[in-house]
């Protein structure tokens, strides 16, 4: 277990180390737990958080999986970041493997019309 949590601390330092989320560039960052999954769209600069939301705001999840839910977060801190005339963000994984719930945030925010 322990080496497990070794790895995803390397892989997000290596991460964080290229990327920065600005003003006009927003850092998407997704953390994600066994039962929850919480996006925020931050400014580094500035160190403040621009749109925050997770899946405990959303009251429509029973009788879906988690990579559905997952999905659902994305488009809608896509129209969020939308509203505020946010439209390019970098995506921080945090280490996290591009796979199942992360990936479908992505894919989400990606066709709701944010560019990464």
């Amino acid at each position: 277990m322990l080496e497990k949590q070794q790895k995803k601390q390397r892989r997000h330092k290596r991460i964080r180390a290229k990327i920065i989320g600005t003003n006009d560039c927003p850092r998407l960052l997704v953390f994600r737990s066994n039962q929850h999954i919480y996006v925020q769209l931050i400014n580094d600069q500035k160190g403040q958080t621009l749109v925050s939301l997770s899946d405990l705001k959303i009251k429509t999840a029973k009788g879906r999986n988690k990579t559905e839910i997952a999905a659902e977060i994305g488009k809608q801190v896509a129209k969020m970041a939308l509203e505020k005339k946010i439209k390019k963000i970098v995506f921080d994984r945090a280490g996290y493997k591009y796979h199942g719930r992360v990936k479908a945030v992505a894919e989400a925010a990606r066709q709701a019309g944010l560019k990464f």
